[in-house]
């Protein structure tokens, strides 16, 4: 009976499945902030910038040490990208989903804690262990994402991805402002330099990554049907794959709404990767401002993931998700309007930020929920319709930086790139305005 008991507090649709899911969210987003966003560039940059020149020697090429880490940071998802509908199909088939799932989360943070020996000199180490790095993450959330409909309920998850993201942003940025400490003030920890301690906070994301995902990993649900993998497998994988794509054609709102995700995730992705970038080129802020407006992005991100949340209650989630998209496209046109010889620049800047996190939680945690939503109820093949959907945003994020320097490239402006941006918002906008109607039967509150 206490058996009985203990396993009912973490099946389909209770609040323990639902909170150690999402807790994978709290366990995996110190990549994204510290590694992708925050404190890794910054150090980077830092150390293989000097009076001579930003060159740096990469497979025996030399290249502008900005251009080849964008380069690499699109090889992974290049890479992420090829192999994950196929892991898909296998996990799928075999019911590996979990394993799978837990080999991108190790490959991720033994990356993200080998940085730790970066010291500028060891270019070559560097970049390959950020490669491997954004693979192991990206990867692991195909798997992640897959679960959704196995821990939680249709009614269950706007919720449900709302909470991922909103622990993300919180654990997170909890970590990322206590290496903000140890980087501005070593000698409190007995820390030699700053330099140094940077290295340390790479290794804690590998250990924080690590650790907290074993509270997701202990209680995910075990696959009904688990197989060997075997070289027959590897063939199923791949019929999975056909047969996924076969069923899009068949699921006209599941086409359409991918259409509009890619182009809400060609602006989301490339805004998230080049806004620190830009306000440091454009409008010449300093890196502690803008690591403190990473750290507000995050903290408004959590309500904003909830906020919508709510609203997809209240209105429907296409109504909800076209409300995210007008502002995020209104927001490209206040970035372009944006001048550094202003003398409040800073403040606008700040306000543009906080505006970021309200609608990137939101449009994050509603686009996840609202493609489970749309999946067939009859489908067990949970991970390979998921490999569409991290697919289509890998390759959306592939585009969206290099249009971002090219536009760059040929106007000399980042604040037309931006304004570019603006043209996918609305093309989603477009794409998705005729769902909005009928999708009214997926919201909560018709469940």
């Amino acid at each position: 009976m206490q058996s009985m008991t203990k396993a009912s507090r973490y099946e389909r649709g209770s609040k323990g499945a639902i909170r150690s899911w999402a807790f994978y969210d709290w366990a995996n987003s110190v990549y994204s902030l510290v590694i992708a966003t925050a404190v890794f560039p910054i150090y980077y940059g830092s150390v293989t910038s000097t009076e001579e020149g930003n060159l740096v020697r990469f497979l025996g090429t030399d290249w502008e040490n900005t251009v080849i880490y964008s380069y690499c940071l699109a090889a992974s998802f290049v890479v992420v990208a090829i192999l994950s509908p196929i892991l898909s199909g296998i996990a799928d088939y075999s019911g590996a989903k979990k394993m799978f799932l837990q080999i991108f989360c190790y490959l991720g943070a033994a990356a993200c804690a080998g940085l730790f020996f970066f010291d500028g000199s060891n270019v070559d180490l560097a970049l390959t262990l950020s490669i491997i790095a954004s693979i192991g993450f990206w990867g692991s959330l195909v798997f992640y994402n897959a679960f959704l409909p196995e821990v939680a309920y249709l009614d269950q998850q706007d919720s449900a991805s709302a909470l991922g993201f909103s622990l993300g942003y919180f654990g997170a940025s909890l970590l990322l402002i206590f290496n903000l400490t140890m980087v501005l003030n070593p000698e409190w920890y007995g820390i030699a330099d700053s330099g140094m301690a940077s290295r340390i906070s790479f290794l804690m994301v590998g250990v924080w990554w690590v650790l907290f995902a074993q509270v997701t990993f202990r209680r995910l649900p075990k696959p009904e049907n688990k197989r060997k993998i075997t070289k027959e497998l590897l063939g199923n994988g791949f019929r999975a794959l056909r047969e996924v794509w076969n069923e899009l054609y068949e699921l006209p709102d599941l086409k359409r709404f991918l259409g509009a995700f890619f182009m809400l995730s060609v602006g989301v992705q490339t805004i998230i990767y080049l806004a620190s970038l830009f306000g440091e080129k454009e409008l010449h802020l300093d890196s502690g401002y803008l690591i403190g407006t990473i750290i507000l992005i995050q903290i408004v991100g959590m309500g904003g993931a909830h906020l919508f949340s709510f609203l997809s209650r209240t209105f429907g989630n296409i109504r909800a998700m076209l409300l995210a998209l007008v502002i995020w496209a209104l927001m490209c046109g206040a970035a372009f309007a944006l001048q550094a010889d202003d003398p409040s620049v800073s403040y606008k800047f700040l306000g543009l930020g906080a505006s970021v996190g309200l609608v990137l939680g939101g449009v994050q945690a509603l686009a996840r929920s609202t493609y489970s939503k749309l999946l067939p109820t009859n489908t067990t093949k949970h991970a390979s319709f998921f490999s569409f959907y991290d697919v289509t945003e890998k390759v959306a994020i592939i585009l969206g930086t290099f249009l971002y320097g090219f536009v760059e490239s040929i106007t000399g402006s980042m604040k037309i790139s931006s304004l570019t941006l603006s043209i996918f918002f609305i093309a989603a906008i477009v794409i998705l305005w005729p769902l909005r109607a009928r999708f009214s039967a997926y919201s909560l509150k018709e469940h």
